[in-house]
């Protein structure tokens, strides 16, 4: 099917791409329907992208990426109602608030968006851990990581990386964030 989005134009997105939430994101309930682009910048920033609403798309990223020792501990209802039975057929994203000043960034850890692998149902679960922020901030861990990352970006760069690419949430990029990409982008928080 095609999607037209605001930040990325026309995108052709497949059926089994489509990641279902029954209840909506936190704030943004009657959108139900989401996919994840990868926009081919430089960054290791996805996009969680509406269906519903063209120009609703969420920055997210995989908090292992900066934060190694995050966990996030289900309840056994809350395991239920994404038809799980554990977290190994799960991806596990935050939603990024990124300010005018990039370095400002933050990751909200309290309320992560949990994605059955299997079966594209999602849930944002707000998690009972009084420990996590929903404003961490993030920025200088990620460009850690980053300065220690080596990949072989060949199957990446042989398309066009001027098109943003609908990746599945198991096989998420990882690509360099750009010193000097000091694009802003507003997001609502979640």
């Amino acid at each position: 099917m095609k999607v037209n989005t605001t930040r990325f134009g026309e995108l052709e997105v497949e059926k089994k791409d489509i990641i279902t939430f029954k209840e909506g994101l936190l704030g943004f309930e009657k959108l139900t329907k989401f996919f994840i682009v990868d926009p081919g910048d430089q960054t290791l920033i996805l996009w969680f992208q509406s269906i519903d609403d063209a120009a609703t798309a969420f920055p997210i990223i995989e908090p292992k990426i900066f934060l190694p020792d995050y966990s996030v501990r289900l309840l056994p209802a809350e395991l239920a109602s994404l038809d799980l039975e554990g977290l190994n057929d799960a991806s596990i994203y935050t939603i990024l608030t990124i300010p005018e000043v990039v370095t400002e960034m933050s990751a909200n850890l309290k309320a992560p968006i949990i994605i059955n692998n299997k079966t594209k149902l999602a849930r944002q679960i707000v998690l009972q851990d009084s420990k996590l922020e929903v404003k961490h901030k993030m920025y200088v861990n990620l460009k850690k990581y980053i300065s220690t990352f080596t990949s072989d970006d060949t199957a990446r760069t042989k398309n066009k990386l001027s098109e943003a690419t609908v990746v599945e949430p198991a096989e998420a990029q990882n690509i360099a964030l750009d010193d000097n990409d000091n694009k802003a982008v507003k997001s609502p928080e979640a």
